[in-house]
């Protein structure tokens, strides 16, 4: 089957080589050309212009979109001209899921299918199974389930609901993540404030090894703590914020439930701006980890 990718960002580069593996044939487009030209040197086919993205697909048609969520519109803007009938649009990058529902129905009025996927595991994940969470019509998940399939880890992949749901659990994901990530950084900044002379490290370690908190975060921090050493010296107590658990916040507060672990590590995030912390710096370090962003000391 044959696929047109856009954006090749740390997150697509790396699901295109993925499913280059997978023996798809993929068309793929970047707004700059240097990445594509880097896989075409992988087997993928460049296109070097959305018009010619399109002329390379046989309709109907399966178009991927990994880019910013800011750039979604503006994409689909110069796309839709070039579609037909009966194409399928994913977005698969961290689109608010109020957006995802106004695109699913302008898409729907121009009769093109339109998928949401929230898209968890960071590069790592991309490049080698990722954790799909998809919104969109049962009979086009159906027709597509190769892709997810291929794209995703084993059994990592569902449809949530209608258009909006994979966008929306993946919404939520990111706030429990905020939660999550704030949780295991105040825990260690007060392992390390204490005068027990604690070799954090063996923290991590014994903590992942059967322990209620075992998980995935605990490991990253572990390979955090031994690439940059415990004081973390090296990482900002500044922590940025990509949007998600503010969406989190703003839709919990729409349906009235009270949201105070996501909506505390948000405003710690926004706080910490101004006041970096060590427990900040966890934070950082742990984003770094898992999805690639840039958290060293300016």
């Amino acid at each position: 089957m044959k696929l047109g990718y856009i954006g090749l960002g740390k997150m697509g580069k790396n699901m295109v080589e993925h499913l280059l593996k997978k023996d798809w044939d993929i068309v793929a487009y970047n707004r700059s050309p240097e990445p594509i030209k880097e896989i075409e040197g992988k087997g993928a086919e460049g296109a070097y212009s959305l018009k010619e993205l399109v002329e390379k697909l046989e309709a109907p048609r399966l178009i991927w979109l990994m880019v910013p969520h800011q750039a979604v519109d503006g994409v689909l803007g110069e796309l839709l001209p070039l579609l037909s009938e009966g194409d399928t649009v994913i977005d698969g990058g961290n689109s608010n899921y109020k957006e995802t529902l106004r695109r699913a129905k302008e898409l729907e009025e121009k009769k093109i299918n339109f998928m949401d996927i929230g898209t968890s595991g960071g590069p790592g994940g991309a490049a080698g199974g990722a954790c799909l969470m998809i919104g969109g019509k049962k009979e086009i998940f159906e027709k597509y389930e190769s892709l997810f399939k291929d794209i995703a880890a084993p059994d990592a992949y569902g449809l949530m609901g209608r258009a909006g749901a994979g966008h929306f659990v993946k919404m939520v994901h990111n706030g429990i993540e905020y939660g999550m990530m704030q949780a295991i950084a105040e825990g260690f900044a007060v392992m390390k404030r204490s005068d027990f002379d604690l070799d954090l490290v063996k923290v991590t370690d014994i903590y992942n090894h059967k322990s209620v908190i075992e998980s995935r975060l605990v490991g990253w921090l572990k390979s955090a703590y031994e690439e940059y050493g415990e004081d973390l010296e090296e990482i900002s107590g500044k922590v940025s914020h990509s949007g998600e658990g503010l969406w989190t916040v703003e839709a919990a507060h729409d349906l009235g439930i009270p949201v105070p672990i996501i909506e505390g590590s948000l405003k710690f995030r926004e706080e910490s701006q101004e006041s970096p912390s060590y427990t900040g710096q966890v934070v950082s370090a742990l984003r770094n980890q898992f999805g690639g962003h840039e958290v060293k000391r300016s």
